[in-house]
């Protein structure tokens, strides 16, 4: 059996707000597997709902950068080792050079885009001169791409750089599309609508909302028990409340006016598709600890 530390405890109690106690139980019942746990809690209704880690750690910016008449944009991400760099003129000149010529010549993957030519040199030859300038590791991320022929393109930057979305809408205006980039960036949607759900994450949601909604069920009197048809109901209810109002763009409560769903602010306008880049996500960074490191040394 997996050994339960107090750092794992402390990890999963900040993933999803339970207590210290619930979490200790929950991580040596599912064997310290963390997705577990977090499942077990939300089974026995400590906690209402996953909480994402959020620590990002990884430096850099990203960049966007759309033409002049909205038709043709891209989003990139540049990583590099410090967020004293990631803030520097120089850097967001490299960053905002390569989401203009990502645009313009639509290269097919990251190998294309380092084996592309820019102001006459490669790509990969840009990023490196940026190491040995900068002094500290620079690195080519991710990279979107949108172009629309009768509808428009529009990018929104968060934070200097802490997110970056592009999104494809089918027509409308600037102003609508700025707004529903900003709502992506601020309500970070999977998918556009529940044709674009991952059907195992729905089948996972549901699983974990049904085992809570029997949990809730047995521990009523045994005269007042749900039969399984109400069970059934009740978790498409919960499905329909949280999840798909998540998960979906369409079906969001409006950030700038929560009485509207973002289906209602887009009228006849379609989302075609959007990409949401957060810095970082997804990438581990090492955690420095100074005084092991001295006395590492002094050893």
């Amino acid at each position: 059996m997996a050994q339960i530390t107090a750092a794992m405890v402390k990890e999963l109690r900040e993933m999803t707000g339970a207590g210290m106690m619930d979490c200790k139980k929950a991580l040596a019942e599912t064997d310290g597997d963390k997705q577990k746990a977090i499942d077990y809690l939300r089974e026995k209704g400590i906690a209402k709902a996953e909480k994402k880690a959020g620590r990002i750690a990884a430096e850099g910016a990203v960049g966007a950068y759309v033409s002049d008449d909205a038709k043709v944009g891209a989003v990139v991400e540049v990583n590099c080792e410090t967020d004293f760099v990631a803030k520097t003129d120089k850097f967001h000149a490299i960053v905002d050079k390569l989401a203009k010529h990502i645009a313009d010549t639509n290269p097919a993957d990251m190998d294309a885009l380092n084996d592309s030519t820019l102001d006459g040199k490669k790509v990969s030859e840009i990023v490196l001169e940026a190491i040995a300038e900068i002094g500290e590791k620079v690195s080519l991320r991710r990279f979107a791409r949108y172009a629309s022929e009768s509808g428009r393109v529009t990018s929104y930057i968060h934070m200097g750089g802490k997110i970056g979305v592009l999104v494809e809408l089918s027509g409308g205006e600037a102003e609508l599309g700025k707004d529903i980039a900003m709502q992506i960036a601020a309500a970070n949607p999977s998918c556009v609508d529940r044709s674009g759900l991952d059907p195992a994450a729905l089948e996972h949601e549901r699983e974990v909302l049904t085992k809570q909604a029997i949990e809730e069920n047995n521990a009523l009197p045994e005269g007042k028990r749900r039969p399984e048809a109400i069970i059934a109901k009740m978790v498409d209810g919960r499905l329909q409340k949280n999840f798909y109002k998540e998960a979906c763009l369409v079906e969001q409560p409006f950030v700038k006016d929560p009485e509207q769903t973002v289906a209602k602010v887009l009228g006849s306008v379609a989302v075609k598709q959007f990409a949401r880049f957060q810095l970082g996500e997804g990438i581990e960074k090492k955690q420095e600890d100074f005084a092991a490191e001295v006395a590492a040394q002094i050893k």
